[in-house]
């Protein structure tokens, strides 16, 4: 990129002039180029065009403007799982889709760049792997990719498309400036014959058209270009004298044109958007290189109008780019911690599923951070973003290959836990009792010691093994008829407990009843079996005796609580900060409720109550659930209570 210095006016003597009435802007190391002041000519001086594009602030600053949307919709795309070579392969398809000139370099680079990470990570495992396996580190090769070759192949014909383009590009604007140039011409020969000058206007007014419709030249003829055609118009011109009126007549029109532009210039310094006020700016500076000269004694005077407008804009354009750069570099150095920050975090050591969800937790959480950042500069920018994305990679590869690892430990484990119910199914309808129970009793040990399986398949697997276990020791324990009267006691003491209970529930208010309570829950479970076919009958009689009481307490306590709460309430009534903190704290008591709620309801899916310690624990899930409802009616009245002293 050229020092604002190098870019030359079309005259020394008109660029010192401006240089030392009105600076021109330098904006990220280019300059905004300003028509010059004119000299001592019958014409307005022959003003050079915007600079080219890599010379031209507007045009860098809408390419990196460009650039930071592409990174942007980059980091959107940048989801919870990591990029696939398959999907970079897709994504470089879809590039060769587009139009050459819809192709940005950048893009080509930031693909092929993912593409050999990923390529890497995938060949240093491989290398990994073959280590651990035993094999000399030395005599290692990496296996060919097709997808690698298919991309390399995909992202050469992007860039060959890119490249064609611009050649077409370059080629057309050769071609315009021999158009140019070729009109130029034209107009010389008007001007050298003068005794027709005045026949011709129609004539030059047409090849200035036509001159001002081509297109783009090369940017290192622009400004040579726009001087020998302002020289030609100032050749015929000066001819045109002959023919006063007609001559006096364009030069009112153009005052009237170049007046226009100039309250247009002077009405930019009102736009609050600087980019837009520039880009304005730049497209009254082409306008105005359109229009022919006006009189000679007004030249100078219309002239410094336009200039002095145009540098009130390019000043506050100079602003805002300096304080770009300095967000900048805040933005650079936040992106750097943020990379140090992601690259710091251990994923070697992470071995259960918690732990890769916390750690999943840290990088989208740095990954809301890196969005919530602004842009550093264009370089820096694609350096921590490959940088930053190579970390998620890597952690997303390494967490799929945990994942994997353990479905396969998972499908093993249902294999293990299938033979057993297998065994079980055979062997339930043994009634050599005490062997098949020794049997029994270490099968259950040993599906204690087999892991987790697949969600999909643990109910059946572990309904299938419970129901050959249930089933055999309901035929032992049917066997074991000498059992009968000894059941039917603690039947009849079971009963008493029950009407006990019940009794115990109506006496309301009772001081001791907790305590009594808890003395027969005791006895309860002190007391033996009853008969198989009375055993529901009875526990459901018990479980709705104890609730009763259970619920009439917690109304006591609740009541308590209420009104201790109503008491605490009143003290910091007046307190929004206090009241507001209290109910935030409620707020979230209310929702850990409601998650215990859900866990439990998950968990009594998993359950069955055909077994004694299967039906224990489902009962008392539902006693929890229930004693959480009531915690939920409670805190939502609390709630309400502080909302009507908080309205």
């Amino acid at each position: 990129m050229r020092d604002p210095s190098s870019i030359q006016a079309p005259e020394a003597a008109e660029e010192k002039t401006l240089n030392q009435e009105a600076p021109i802007a330098q904006v990220d190391d280019a300059a905004a180029t300003i028509p010059s002041s004119p000299a001592n000519v019958d014409e307005e001086p022959a003003t050079a065009p915007a600079a080219a594009e890599e010379n031209n602030p507007l045009a860098e600053a809408e390419q990196e403007m460009t650039q930071g949307q592409e990174e942007a919709q980059a980091e959107e795309e940048m989801a919870m799982q990591p990029a696939t070579k398959a999907a970079l392969l897709q994504q470089a398809r879809e590039l060769l889709d587009k139009d050459g000139a819809d192709i940005q370099r950048d893009q080509i680079t930031r693909l092929r760049q993912h593409f050999i990470n990923l390529r890497k990570i995938e060949i240093d495992d491989q290398r990994t792997a073959w280590a651990e396996a035993g094999n000399p580190p030395e005599d290692f090769k990496e296996t060919e990719d097709p997808e690698e070759t298919e991309f390399n192949e995909v992202i050469n014909q992007v860039r060959d498309k890119k490249n064609s383009w611009a050649a077409e590009q370059e080629q057309q604007r050769q071609d315009n400036l021999k158009a140019k140039n070729d009109i130029i011409d034209q107009i010389n020969a008007l001007a050298v014959d003068t005794d027709n000058v005045n026949r011709t206007f129609p004539v030059y007014r047409e090849l200035q058209d036509k001159f001002n419709a081509i297109g783009e030249v090369p940017p290192t003829e622009e400004t040579n270009v726009w001087k020998r055609f302002q020289e030609a118009r100032e050749h015929y011109s000066d001819n045109l004298k002959i023919n006063k009126e007609l001559r006096d007549y364009d030069f009112k029109k153009n005052l009237e044109s170049k007046e226009l532009l100039i309250e247009e210039a002077i009405s930019l310094d009102q736009e609050s958007d600087v980019i837009m006020a520039f880009r304005r700016l730049q497209d009254l500076h082409e306008k105005w290189r359109q229009i022919g000269p006006v009189a000679k004694e007004l030249r100078d005077d219309i002239w410094q109008k336009f200039k002095d407008a145009s540098a009130a804009i390019n000043k506050k354009y100079q602003a805002f780019f300096e304080e770009r750069k300095a967000a900048e570099a805040q933005n650079e150095a936040a992106k750097t911690v943020l990379c140090e920050r992601i690259e710091d975090l251990d994923f070697s050591a992470l071995k259960t599923f918690n732990a890769w969800d916390e750690m999943t937790k840290q990088i989208i959480e740095l990954q809301s951070e890196w969005k919530s950042l602004g842009f550093a500069s264009r370089k820096a920018n694609n350096a921590l973003f490959a940088r930053f994305r190579q970390r998620c990679d890597e952690f997303f590869l390494a967490k799929a290959a945990y994942f994997k690892a353990v479905k396969e430990e998972y499908a093993a484990n249902l294999a293990k836990k299938t033979a057993l119910a297998e065994r079980a199914e055979a062997l339930k309808d043994s009634t050599d009792w005490r062997k098949a129970t020794d049997e029994f009793v270490a099968m259950q040990k040993e599906w204690k010691t087999i892991g987790a399986v697949p969600k999909k398949h643990s109910d059946a697997v572990w309904k299938r093994f419970l129901a050959a276990c249930d089933h055999f020791f309901e035929q032992k324990k049917a066997a074991n008829s000498g059992q009968r009267s000894a059941e039917q006691a603690n039947l009849k003491v079971k009963r008493e407990i029950i009407d006990d209970l019940i009794k115990l529930a109506k006496q309301e208010g009772a001081d001791d009843m907790a305590d009594r309570l808890h003395e027969l829950q005791d006895k309860w479970q002190q007391t033996g079996h009853v008969p198989f076919r009375d055993k529901d009958k009875i526990n459901d009689a018990y479980r709705s005796a104890v609730n009763a009481l259970r619920r009439m307490l917690n109304l006591n306590d609740n009541r308590m609580r209420s009104e201790r709460f109503e008491q605490n309430l009143s003290a910091i009534e007046g307190d929004q900060g206090k009241l507001l903190r209290e109910r935030d704290r409620l707020a979230r008591a209310l929702e850990s409720r409601r998650n215990e709620i859900r866990t439990y309801e998950n968990n009594l899916g998993f359950l069955t109550s055909k077994s004694k310690s299967g039906l224990s624990m489902v009962n008392d899930f539902k006693l929890k659930i229930e004693k959480l409802k009531e915690d939920i009616v409670s805190i939502e009245e609390k709630i309400k209570l502080i909302d009507s002293k908080l309205g």
